[in-house]
This record gives C-alpha cells, sequence and structure tokens, in this order.
C-alpha cells in the first residue's frame, strides 16, 4: 500500500465556506425546504464569521402552530 498524505488548505476551506457559490448552494437549499413547509414560512441566508448559515422559519401565527404541532420544518428536512 501506498502512503498518502493530504494537506488541507484551512485559508481556502474558509473561503470556500463563506463563498457566494456556497451562498448560492444554501439558498436553494432553504428554498426548497422552504416551498416544502407551504404558506407561512420563509427563508434567509447569512454569511457569519466563518460559513454561510441559512435558516427556515415560520413568519405567520398559523403557521407557527402548524409547526408546533406538526413539526413541519423539521419533517421538511
Amino acid at each position: 500500500m501506498s502512503n498518502l498524505t493530504i494537506e488541507l488548505d484551512y485559508q481556502g476551506v474558509g473561503e470556500l465556506l463563506k463563498s457566494e457559490e456556497m451562498s448560492n448552494v444554501i439558498s436553494e437549499l432553504a428554498e426548497g425546504i422552504k416551498d416544502r413547509c407551504g404558506e407561512g414560512y420563509e427563508c434567509d441566508v447569512q454569511v457569519f464569521q466563518t460559513r454561510v448559515v441559512g435558516s427556515v422559519y415560520t413568519d405567520t401565527s398559523s403557521a407557527i402552530k402548524d409547526n408546533l404541532n406538526n413539526n413541519t420544518i423539521l419533517r421538511s428536512l
């Protein structure tokens, strides 16, 4: 067997996690989850210090009730 050594470029990985391309991928995933949840749900994508983060949340009182009773967001993952 061969001895393979892999060395990560931590600065490059950090740039990738905060890149516009990663933001687009996360945005598409969050939109898909939001669409599966139905009406009253919204999504948001933000770039934090170390990475891009997407979130799906309730926007109306009926969506809050739906999510509490059915775990809609969790089931839409």
